[in-house]
């Protein structure tokens, strides 16, 4: 692998990727929550939030992680089903490393669901319990499950449309079982009395098809790591001013008492590349034609097996306040090949321009330099010399350049690159500067929403083109995410809330809603 960048042009580079993903996705909203109208008839198969990026777990330095997160705002109470995935779907991640907008590597996770069907001698009859446990369960004991769910994950090169792309299966390296088993949601202490061991049961080392460095792989629920106030800002951003501008904490967050479903992989860097460290990464959900409610999504793509997708997922936020509502649908049934066709949603974003109609009064002004011809450059084909890829055809994906190392946890400024400007100029000495955090791929802790609702409205603009007089101020929803609210190790996420607030003994435990 060729370690290309130093950290000065790396750090500027950044600073115009960041001009460009900010600027393309310029407000604060939840990243892709039921962000499309026909996603919202299959919340399954929603994924909310895609990360990329350079493990930082101790002694891992060497991996990258990518975290897809699927089916949002998960009430920790949700029983008695909680939330299982859908066995009829195909959950994929892609990774592209050669730049041509075309996945290279595929790791399609398939699930499977089975019904124990416990049941209970009443009287003179035997009777199906209602509950998905009969008993407490545990890390070494699972007997009281009254299901089950497991997956596999297939390694696909090149298409993953092709007929024939059948791939090959990720191994448990321990036993070399294809099959791997997810643990039930967190339903609460009396249920699952210690969830963070029993659900670290559920890390698998498993090899890689033509790499001869193990990874590893996770599926389970997570608490909820993206910080929003969906309420008021879905209400035409519904915040004072004086909020909007002021403190990054005390907001109401509204995604605090949700969990979400997590499929979680480490990958060797250098089995994920080819001669150019960056790659660039997204994730799909797909089901059968037979599934579909209508003939929507409008284009519609077809993985083998006549699956359909119906979920894409790249950058945070992109679907939701960046993409037309009369095309959402059709970006959730896109492929990053195909995205010139949505390059005016990127050039003349107009999410900036409706902030200074809500805000313009307390001075609140939009970026006027259009077409913003630079963005679509940084936004959609990465930066040269920082995360451009070799051919950079323009697409919308997380790039991540893995030469990078990684800031650890502790360390990491949850402003990435943004921190290290002073007004409006590079400043790499500058506390904080943090030039491994988004858009150079994305870590649970860095709070995309401050960093592109700031950017959006001008922060890295240089002086001129078009540069407003409020691009400096200190744009917030005021609910801070940081590193500190993650885990040091693999999937980072944390352990999810329980569905029931007390504790084994019936006293008060932890709250599920902030």
């Amino acid at each position: 692998m060729k370690h290309r960048t130093a950290l000065r042009p790396v750090a500027a580079a950044l600073a115009a990727a960041a001009i460009a993903g900010f600027a393309a996705a310029p407000a604060v909203h939840a990243s892709s929550h039921r962000e499309a109208p026909t996603i919202t008839q299959y919340p399954k198969m929603d994924g909310t939030d895609l990360y990329a990026f350079r493990s930082y777990e101790p002694g891992r330095s060497d991996f990258v992680t990518i975290v897809a997160n699927y089916l949002p705002l998960q009430d920790a109470y949700g029983g008695p089903n909680y939330f299982t995935l859908d066995p009829d779907g195909i959950y994929e991640v892609h990774i592209d490393n050669d730049g041509d907008a075309r996945e290279d590597l595929t790791y399609r996770f398939k699930f499977r669901y089975d019904l124990k069907n416990i049941a209970l001698q009443v009287g003179d009859k035997t009777v199906a319990i209602p509950l998905r446990n009969a008993g407490p369960v545990n890390a070494m004991d699972a007997s009281a499950r009254n299901d089950a769910e497991s997956y596999t994950v297939t390694q696909i090169r090149g298409s993953r449309t092709r007929p024939t792309a059948v791939g090959s299966l990720l191994k448990n390296t321990s036993n070399g079982a294809s099959e791997f088993a997810k643990p039930l949601d967190n339903i609460g202490t009396k249920s699952i009395p210690d969830y963070a061991a029993y659900a670290a049961s559920h890390v698998y080392p498993v090899t890689i098809p033509d790499c001869a460095v193990p990874g590893r792989v996770f599926v389970g629920q997570r608490r909820e790591g993206f910080g929003v106030n969906l309420g008021e800002i879905f209400d035409l951003v519904n915040i004072p001013a004086a909020r909007v501008i002021g403190s990054r904490s005390g907001g109401y967050n509204s995604t605090a008492g949700k969990n979400v479903t997590s499929l979680a992989l480490e990958l060797p860097a250098s089995c994920i590349t080819d001669g150019d460290p960056v790659i660039g990464v997204w994730t799909t959900a797909s089901l059968p034609r037979s599934r579909l409610v209508s003939s929507d999504p409008l284009a519609q793509i077809i993985v083998n097996n006549n699956m359909i997708q119906v979920s894409r997922l790249g950058m945070p936020l992109v679907n939701e306040i960046v993409i037309g509502l009369k095309d959402k649908d059709r970006f959730n049934a896109s492929e990053p090949k195909d995205d010139a066709q949505f390059a005016a949603y990127v050039t003349n974003p107009t999410l900036p321009a409706l902030l200074e109609i809500l805000f313009g009064t307390a001075g609140v002004q939009a970026p006027s330099a259009f077409p913003r011809s630079d963005l679509v450059a940084a936004f959609l084909t990465g930066v040269t010399g920082v995360n451009r890829q070799l051919n950079g055809v323009p697409a919308e994906m997380v790039r991540l350049n893995t030469s990078l190392p990684a800031t650890p946890k502790g360390q990491q400024n949850s402003l990435g690159a943004a921190a290290c400007f002073v007004d409006g100029a590079l400043t790499v000495s500058n506390p904080g500067c943090d030039p491994a955090g988004f858009p150079n791929g994305r870590r649970p802790g860095d709070d995309v929403v401050d960093i592109e609702l700031r950017v959006a409205m001008g922060a890295l603009l240089p002086p001129g083109a078009g540069k407003p007089a409020s691009a400096g101020l200190p744009y917030t929803d005021g609910v801070l995410v940081d590193d500190s609210q993650f885990d040091a190790a693999f999937p980072y996420l944390t352990t999810p809330l329980p569905g029931s607030p007390n504790g084994s003994n019936g006293l008060p435990g932890n709250p599920v809603s902030p």
